[in-house]
């Protein structure tokens, strides 16, 4: 009988490696999808330089996230955080069936997940070498702190019973509200607003590129969302569930987005569809192992509408967002946190729970965007201050590409 524990064990343990190895392979590969997606809405001149932000988020970030984050997170928390470092070997607390250096992999994936929301809203104005450092105390300290708070099992939020299954406020409301401090502080592209308070439309170069960027992150999220369950056997219901999900919650906020755009504008704008993909993406990952299908569809279809009325809104106020990255992770992250409160099919009010999770809801989402917020609006003024944050006006109007790397990212055979 021992032996035959032993063995199930094993088959258990390796089962689960498989899976969460794959998972964080697809999660992994989402760079790809950010890398292009950024690319195509930047101008020609300064592709490289956004796809240079992507290997720095995996880079700087990953080495920041093993030397330090990791510990920070998932260490012996004190509610807050822990001073653990490295990838330690002892007991997690998290009920694992795979190992501790592979726990780390597929959190490194929502690590540099959360600071490639960055790299997109400070596009084509930021010196790489004060993003380089950013992303480090990012990825060894900001991220990590959040996470401890709502994945740690001693995290002051997961023992409020906060409901946030892959990181509608963990990876996406940080990374976006992080995106909006680093946007202000960094002021608009030139020729972006004219005195008068309009805005001037500054195309993306290739948006085949950015859509091609948008469907691996799509293709990404089928391990973001469901390798959160961190095991396969046993949770194939939870697995079900999680995908079936996630993807009508996409497929609605891209109809919501196309609605949207024609009827205001009289024809679709393809732009605002990729984006409104990604916000059902975002918004129903928080929720997605505890809501309905149909109340997927009603999240992802909100989201739709809700990141057209946010990207007007942040150009109204003069953030210049080249991606749409505010609107999309910020906005759409916590409203997707909010809306656990509302639809969960255990605790939610719209099915007979109360208020208690709706309001644990809102106090975790809403402590996280103001940290976040407040914490890089404040690295990123004593940058300012000390070496810089910004390009050279002559850089920004040549492009960062030529500049700083001598190449164009493309070139011509003649």
């Amino acid at each position: 009988m021992e032996e035959y524990s032993r063995l199930l064990n094993e088959q258990v343990f390796a089962i689960n490696t498989v899976w969460v190895a794959l998972c964080a392979a697809l999660i992994f590969f989402m760079e790809a999808g950010f890398a292009l997606l950024e690319a195509g809405f930047v101008r020609t001149k300064n592709t490289m330089s956004i796809i240079a932000k992507v290997f720095i988020d995996i880079t700087f970030g990953g080495i920041a996230f093993f030397v330090i984050g990791f510990g920070v997170a998932y260490g012996a928390s004190n509610g807050w955080f822990a001073f653990d470092l490295g990838i330690s070997d002892d007991d997690l607390g998290l009920g694992l069936t795979v190992s501790n250096k592979l726990f780390w992999f597929i959190q490194l994936g929502f690590a540099v997940a959360a600071i490639s929301i960055v790299s997109g809203a400070v596009a084509e104005r930021m010196k790489l070498w004060a993003y380089a450092f950013f992303v480090f105390i990012f990825c060894a300290i900001m991220y990590p702190m959040v996470a401890n708070w709502v994945w740690n099992p001693n995290g002051w939020l997961a023992l409020r019973g906060f409901n946030d299954f892959a990181g509608s406020a963990a990876v996406h409301a940080m990374g976006g509200f992080s995106a909006l401090a680093a946007a202000l502080v960094l002021g608009p592209r030139i020729a972006k607003y004219n005195e008068d308070g309009s805005s001037n439309t500054i195309p993306g170069h290739n948006l085949p590129l950015a859509a091609v960027g948008a469907f691996i992150l799509w293709f990404g999220w089928f391990g973001f969302n469901p390798g959160s369950s961190l095991g396969a056997v046993g949770n194939w219901e939870l697995i079900g569930d999680v995908v079936v999900n996630t993807f009508l919650a996409s497929a609605a906020g891209g109809i919501a987005t196309m609605l949207y755009t024609y009827f205001s504008y009289g024809k679709i704008d393809i732009t605002m569809v990729i984006n409104g993909i990604l916000a059902g993406l975002v918004s129903i990952t928080a929720g997605c192992n505890v809501v309905s299908p149909i109340a997927a569809l009603i999240i992802g279809f909100i989201a739709g509408i809700v990141v057209d009325l946010a990207v007007l809104f942040f150009d109204r106020l003069k953030v210049d967002d080249p991606v749409g990255a505010i609107a999309v992770h910020g906005i759409n992250g916590l409203f997707g946190t909010v809306a656990v409160g509302f639809f969960a099919l255990d605790g939610g009010l719209f099915y007979g729970g109360g208020s208690a999770l709706l309001v644990t809801q809102i106090i975790g989402v809403v402590s996280i965007a103001i940290f976040s917020f407040c914490l890089t609006y404040l690295i990123m003024r004593i940058l300012k201050m000390t070496i810089g944050i910004r390009v050279s006006i002559h850089e920004e109007k040549v492009g960062i590409d030529a500049i700083s790397f001598g190449i164009k990212s493309y070139t011509s055979n003649e």
